[in-house]
């Protein structure tokens, strides 16, 4: 990532305690020469004010002239995981630079560290002099989301250390925070049903078959065929295996509205839903990634107007009108990921806008029935009648409950045909997901 050429918004100088204090002994001794008529008193009382000054004057006009740029890695990561921010500073001055000192800033919710002192510069154009500084950190993020981290504030001052000044250099390059994912046990493609595309071939194809899944590393598979972004979110060594499968699909469903909840809810009431909709999103990362894992194109529907795919003709609701946001493999899970570390908390003060379509319009394969999981923090009335609807094309159907579903609303989507499962805390992910396992092996039994 390029960053700015030269230091950025500069800060006017200003003495440091020392200086302040040859300032505030300047002006005693000016007055005292002044009221006394002290010639010597008044010119050393000059020179201790005019000191401080000249310092400011050789911080303003020695600004530091530098090319910043910035890395991050892993480039997106996950809420509670670590990153190494990595900036490269280069000497554009033909002066040396050093004495500085140098700090990172970034939004609200990421730490960064404390001012240290800058590596020495030599001057540009000249290697054997070293005129780039590599600086690392390391961040760990809590909440998913996207931050802006930069640009860096550059502190330099004087050699006698009476006044300081900061500037900013760089551009703020943004950090991709994405939502915890659980490794779910099993394989996807266990759900098992009798039309669709849900059940799985057991043929094998030959080796150019461009259908790959991952399953569990064994004795004897070639080193070439590990899947090494699936052994990184599984915690075990997974190979790709070619099968034929019937192009499997599967939707998911995002409560992104929390449309049952109170307009002017506030306080504790919306402490409590952003907890649950950050709960909700890990699940929705769970169980997507587990599903692109195991081969699945993944359909994802919002409940409100779409912020993984946003557009003027995207402004109902996946449920009532607006196309859903397909994803698969091999880049749909990073492009998945990103999607949902991008989605905001909605306005609980405002009720989104209702279309006329019949819920189940906008499904890519209406008449097919698939694979359906919902992940519920508190959808309305007329939500809970749109899902019941759209049970029509669901088999088997899913909903993780949390705990701020009311009761009606689990009840009726019970009387519908839906699973509901319940989910209370991160810790509870793999267990509600073996749950789901559990029935739809016994169903199909």
């Amino acid at each position: 990532m390029a960053g700015s050429p030269r230091g950025g918004r500069l800060w006017w100088p200003r003495p440091t305690l020392r200086g302040w204090a040859l300032l505030a002994a300047g002006i005693l001794l000016f007055l005292y020469g002044l009221f006394l008529e002290r010639r010597d008193a008044l010119f050393l009382g000059s020179f201790l004010i005019l000191v401080p000054v000249v310092a400011m004057a050789y911080v303003l006009l020695r600004r530091l002239r530098v090319h910043v740029s910035r890395t991050f890695s892993p480039a997106v990561v996950a809420a509670g995981s670590e990153a190494v921010v990595g900036i490269t500073l280069q000497n554009l001055s033909t002066r040396p630079t050093y004495g500085a000192r140098w700090r990172d800033q970034a939004e609200r919710g990421i730490q960064t560290p404390e001012s240290t002192l800058l590596p020495s510069l030599g001057r540009h154009g000249r290697p054997d002099e070293g005129d780039t500084a590599r600086l690392e950190y390391t961040l760990t993020p809590r909440r998913r989301g996207v931050y802006g981290v930069g640009p860096i504030v550059l502190v330099r001052s004087d050699p006698f250390g009476l006044a300081s000044g900061q500037q900013t250099a760089g551009e703020p390059h943004d950090l991709v925070v994405t939502p915890r994912v659980t490794p779910l046990p099993g394989n996807a493609l266990s759900l098992t049903s009798g039309e669709g595309s849900m059940h799985e071939l057991l043929r094998m194809t030959n080796p150019n078959s461009d259908e790959l899944i991952a399953r569990e590393y064994r004795p004897g598979d070639p080193l070439r065929r590990m899947n090494w972004p699936a052994t990184a979110r599984h915690g075990e060594l997974m190979v790709r295996q070619e099968e034929q499968r019937s192009n499997p699909e599967a939707r998911l469903v995002i409560d992104t509205t929390l449309a049952g909840s109170l307009r002017s809810a506030t306080g504790d009431r919306r402490s409590r839903m952003e907890g649950a909709f950050e709960l909700s999103l890990e699940m929705a990362a769970s169980v997507g990634i587990h599903l692109l894992d195991g081969g699945y194109r993944l359909d994802v529907i919002e409940t409100g107007p779409s912020q993984l795919s946003p557009g003027t003709e995207r402004t109902h609701g996946g449920l009532v009108g607006d196309l859903p946001t397909a994803y698969r493999v091999p880049a749909g899970d990073r492009e998945f990921l990103e999607g949902l570390a991008n989605l905001t908390m909605p306005n609980l003060a405002i009720r989104p806008e209702r279309s006329s379509q019949p819920p189940g319009s906008a499904l890519r394969t209406v008449g097919m029935k698939l694979p359906t999981f919902a992940v519920l923090v508190d959808p309305d009335p007329e939500q809970v009648r749109e899902l019941a609807i759209l049970r029509s094309w669901a088999e088997p159907a899913f909903a993780f409950v949390l705990d701020t579903v009311r009761q009606e609303a689990i009840d009726a989507l019970e009387d519908a045909g839906w699973r509901c499962v319940p989910l209370r805390s991160a810790r509870s992910i793999a267990d509600a997901w073996t749950r789901t396992d559990r029935s739809a092996v016994t169903d199909g039994a």
